[in-house]
């Protein structure tokens, strides 16, 4: 079917959630390219995920919903759109950054190599608007140069933010000893009176070192905060952070943490996050019903290359047809598998 034509009717996000259909799109909580942040919205809006998950930031909230909005004049369909907030220190709420100057002349550079998002240059700096906080060149400097920056949104923007681009969901980010924090932000909620679809609370065990007993009692803590404010919670297990498109070792992360999770979470439904990709669902067998699943790393990897052709063009997929053909059809394989899943 080409990207401009009509879809068959779609389930609706709550539909997916019920029926473990759901498939969400992850720009990444600290992503600002955008350019490629409304591209990649418009592609897999077309390919028909129920939610596209931002970072909260006005200039990118506005690049997505130029993305939904071409998508939805083509196909009469729109996602949610989400965004993403931390309720203290948090690996997803962070830059990459080091001193060019300082760089020693005769360095290889596997920063450089190893970057998903190609953010660091042949010889200059880490560009900010691209990083969005995976950690990999972290470890890759022989010369240690490379530090984190925290990139988190003070409360005290939040609830102005809120109420300028007025999401349909937001995501919690959040953390054991988080209590205090995570509250703060529900506060804000209050007296913005969002009429939110779902309030999705997402953490992990690798990123906390904490043991799968403790990130349930996370859970639950945070489910006892949305309960009395009649939230609908939407439970996102982190397993391997901004991994996917690493390989089918992090598939199996994220869907051995659901496992160890699924009977021991506060009631919501549960979904799949963190190292997810085209491998995952093999490692369900056909009885097992994560809610859904978010895919991140991995679908902004499949489309990097069409994306920077694009961009050599000097212009958006969106305005590119063979381009854009092509990335609807990688998208598609992505997420059509999870979407058409039996009940």
């Amino acid at each position: 079917m080409a990207a401009n034509e009509s879809s068959p009717r779609r389930l609706s996000p709550e539909e997916a959630l019920v029926r473990g259909r759901w498939v969400k799109l992850i720009c990444g909580a600290s992503n600002q390219d955008l350019p490629a942040i409304a591209d990649l919205c418009a592609v897999f809006a077309t390919a028909g995920v129920h939610c596209v998950d931002v970072a909260a930031d006005p200039a990118v909230v506005h690049a997505a919903r130029q993305g939904l909005d071409w998508a939805e004049t083509r196909t009469g369909w729109r996602p949610w759109l989400m965004v993403s907030l931390s309720d203290g220190l948090d690996v997803h709420f962070r830059k990459a950054w080091f001193d060019p100057a300082v760089c020693p002349p005769q360095c290889e550079r596997p920063c450089q190599r190893v970057c998903p998002a190609e953010a660091i240059g042949d010889r200059g700096a880490i560009n900010p608007l691209l990083c969005y906080g995976c950690g990999r060149c972290l470890p890759a400097c022989p010369y240690g140069l490379i530090e984190e920056r925290d990139h988190r949104l003070g409360l005290g923007a939040v609830a102005e933010l809120l109420n300028s681009i007025r999401p349909d969901a937001i995501e919690i980010h959040t953390a054991p000893g988080h209590d205090e924090g995570f509250e703060a932000l529900l506060q804000i909620f209050d007296q913005s009176s969002l009429p939110l679809r779902r309030l999705a609370v997402s953490c992990g065990l690798e990123a906390h070192g904490m043991a799968v007993d403790e990130l349930a009692t996370t859970f639950w803590r945070r489910h006892s905060h949305l309960q009395r404010r009649g939230l609908s919670p939407l439970w996102q297990l982190d397993g391997r952070p901004m991994s996917g498109d690493v390989g089918a070792g992090t598939a199996r992360s994220a869907v051995q943490l659901w496992r160890a999770m699924r009977s021991i979470a506060p009631p919501g439904p549960l979904q799949l996050a963190g190292g997810t990709n085209h491998h995952t669902l093999h490692h369900l067998s056909g009885d097992e019903r994560p809610a859904g699943i978010a895919f991140g790393g991995v679908a902004r990897r499949l489309l990097l290359p069409l994306l920077k052709e694009a961009q050599l063009r000097g212009q958006s997929l969106r305005e590119w047809p063979e381009g854009l053909e092509q990335a609807v059809a990688l998208a598609r394989e992505l997420v059509t598998p999870w979407m058409d899943r039996p009940c």
